[in-house]
């Protein structure tokens, strides 16, 4: 009899669960708050719970997986650690495109000729000394370096060599944008290196943190990772390719969803501390996106279930909208620790804030806000943020270590690197003060939602006098913009409505009327043709009133505050190669194999040739990703045109698959 460890590590919280195979049910879970400090407390004390819960003891646990928000979290909050692009051959205007001078967010750029041609002949050299020279430079104030070169996906060999150089001049990690894609697009592959480099740190955080108090317990079972569509991978590979884990946490939910209620059909919808993510169940199964994951605005080349994701969870930031005679509230995209949950690890110091602020007349900027110092890597900063950040020793009230008005910058800066985070009102504290929730501090709550209520709207008035009635207008707005996640997702996969923007569809005056029933010279209904399975620890919380208002019905499944630990535990290993045949000249045709490219006269001597290196490659990746016996499909994409009568080859994809079961605990003794 075999026992499963799922951990799914969040934004607020970390989950596990123990999944009896034989019996195919749950058998025990348990949460506990995610401690960003040290990531192993927080998990050590959730599997720890859920081990007592089944009575199942550590030896007989055969295989752990683990799923996260936290590379998706990272994202969306536009947070990560700093790198370095080694932008090979490609022009000053090619930064421009795709959002990587967004995504790089003011981090370095080395700039060097070389690159190879759309055949993978080289355009020029590379210049390694120099490479050297800057990478030794940026080194000490950088995490990781990202390399992507012009056509490295027709010959890496640029690639290559600056990670072979870069790592040999300054220890650093190094990302190739080859290894995470067979694309073509450069700037989009350069971004996804960028975002690969910067999730690095955190990744190996988590693994070795879980990794940690297995060993510390006696747990001696493989250890494996959610990727973005569902599939399973190693530690050691995730470690190396951590992009591949966004929207991990959402692909392991609709794995569990489907286990959990066995729906065929349905928009699942899965809300957590940061984000909420909706994607849509067919047959059983989540599309593949076919343009590449896209998490906070941002467009990858990784290959995961489509899915959209927003920054709109328990824990998002409550803005007031100050503009107009009214008011009004915005939730998200930013996740801020609820001010209740501070409260129960430094209640002297936030209540005491909280009661200062109360006592004055005069509502100020940060009343109710604090800051807390998360630590990590601090190279790159101006001397203003760094002085900022040398302030911050303890959690404190936000107003305590800001001086002037410029330091409110340095502060954003210093969030969006993840050295600090705010702690400020929240859903979560919102729904303490209406009685939904009792887990944290909901006199703290109260106190907060007050002083934030105290704000005035643009007739001069304060928002709410009441705190309940402040906390109602909050949850409302969660509730309205989970029917805008859900809404737009529905447009988005219904093919009827694919000329228009999803997201314009679902704010559309006419979508809002027939969500109201409109009843007038016109009369307007807009309901959902599928049931909405809601997952998350707060869904029964928020999901039931969204149901109610999208005239759908609601599913919400026990155990689906652990969803996604349970998607862990029973999805596959998986492992998807491809390559080129190209023809640079008539009887010509280039395999572009991994080891490198070679020359045939004969089309199918080049196609099998490079079906039978993929297929080698894709099992010794699936091998290394942790399946026990892996099965390769192949399959071909041939693109030929007709020029004067004749059929002209163009190019050709192959592409390899293996998938496997993931190794468990006696198979690897027994090997």
């Amino acid at each position: 009899m075999a026992y499963f460890l799922g951990v799914d590590t969040g934004g607020t919280y970390t989950d596990a669960v123990i999944v009896d195979e034989a019996a195919n049910r749950v058998i025990g879970s348990a949460k506990s708050l995610t401690t960003r400090a040290d990531l192993s407390l927080g998990i050590g004390r959730a599997v720890d719970a859920a081990l007592a819960q089944s009575g199942v003891a550590a030896a007989q646990v055969a295989m752990v997986s683990l799923s996260t928000t936290l590379a998706t979290n990272a994202l969306v909050e536009g947070q990560g650690g700093r790198v370095a692009l080694v932008f090979i051959g490609f022009d000053p205007a090619d930064l421009e495109r795709g959002g990587l001078t967004e995504a790089l967010g003011g981090d370095p750029v080395i700039r060097l000729a070389g690159g190879h041609e759309h055949s993978g002949a080289e355009a020029a050299p590379l210049d390694l000394d120099a490479l050297c020279e800057e990478a030794t430079r940026l080194a000490p104030d950088v995490m990781g370096f990202a390399v992507a070169a012009r056509f490295a996906t027709r010959n890496p060999a640029h690639e290559v060599a600056a990670r072979k150089a870069i790592r040999a001049a300054t220890g650093r990690p190094v990302t190739c944008s080859h290894e995470l894609s067979a694309g073509l697009n450069g700037p989009k592959r350069a971004l996804t290196a960028v975002l690969n480099a910067r999730l690095i740190g955190m990744i190996d955080r988590l693994v070795t943190a879980c990794e940690r108090h297995l060993a510390a317990i006696g747990i001696d079972a493989p250890l494996m990772v959610v990727r973005g569509d569902g599939a399973l991978i190693s530690a050691a590979m995730v470690r190396e390719r951590p992009i591949e884990t966004i929207l991990s946490g959402p692909a392991a939910s609709i794995v569990g969803a489907r286990w959990l209620t066995g729906e065929p059909d349905a928009l699942v919808s899965d809300i957590g501390g940061t984000t909420t993510d909706v994607a849509l169940l067919k047959d059983g199964l989540p599309e593949i996106d076919p343009e590449g994951a896209r998490v906070g605005g941002m467009r990858t080349m990784v290959e995961a279930v489509a899915m959209r994701t927003t920054g709109l969870g328990g824990d998002s930031e409550v803005h007031l909208i100050t503009a107009g005679l009214e008011g009004g509230l915005r939730l998200g995209p930013r996740r801020l620790v609820p001010v209740s949950l501070l409260a129960v690890d430094h209640p002297e110091m936030v209540h005491d804030s909280l009661d200062r602020a109360l006592s004055s007349a005069t509502a100020g900027e940060f009343d109710g806000r604090f800051v807390i110092p998360m630590g990590g890597n601090a190279g790159g900063l101006t001397a203003r943020e760094a002085t900022l950040l040398a302030r911050i020793t303890a959690p404190m009230p936000l107003a305590r270590p800001i001086t002037s008005r410029l330091e409110v910058a340095a502060m954003d800066r210093l969030v969006a690197r993840g050295l600090v985070m705010i702690s400020g009102v929240t859903p979560s504290d919102a729904s303490h003060v209406l009685g939904r929730l009792a887990d944290w501090d909901g006199m703290a709550a109260e106190k907060a939602l007050t002083l934030l209520g105290r704000r005035r709207t643009g007739k001069g008035e304060r928002f709410s006098n009441d705190p309940n009635i402040l906390a109602q207008m909050i949850v409302d707005q969660l509730t309205q913009q989970t029917m805008d996640c859900l809404l737009e997702a529905a447009f988005a996969e219904d093919p009827a409505f694919a000329e228009e923007k999803p997201e314009v569809l679902a704010r559309h005056l006419l979508t809002r009327a027939g969500v109201a029933g409109h009843r007038g010279v016109v009369q307007a209904s807009v309901r959902l043709g599928v049931p909405v399975i809601g997952l998350g620890a707060s869904a029964p919380n928020y999901y039931v009133a969204v149901g109610e208002r999208l005239g759908a019905r609601m599913v919400l499944p026990e155990h689906a505050g652990v969803a996604n630990a349970i998607g862990a535990v029973v999805g596959q290993v998986r492992q998807r190669v491809s390559a080129l045949v190209s023809s640079p000249g008539e009887g010509r045709f280039v395999a572009h194999l991994p080891e490198g490219n070679q020359l045939f006269n004969d089309r199918e001597a080049a196609l099998q040739a490079l079906e039978q290196a993929l297929a080698t490659e894709a099992r010794l990746r699936a091998e290394r990703a942790g399946a026990a016996e892996a099965t390769v499909t192949l399959v071909r994409d041939i693109r030929e045109a007709e020029i004067e009568g004749r059929v002209m080859f163009i190019e050709a994809t192959v592409s390899a698959t293996a998938a496997g079961r993931p190794r468990v605990a006696h198979e690897r003794a027994e090997a």
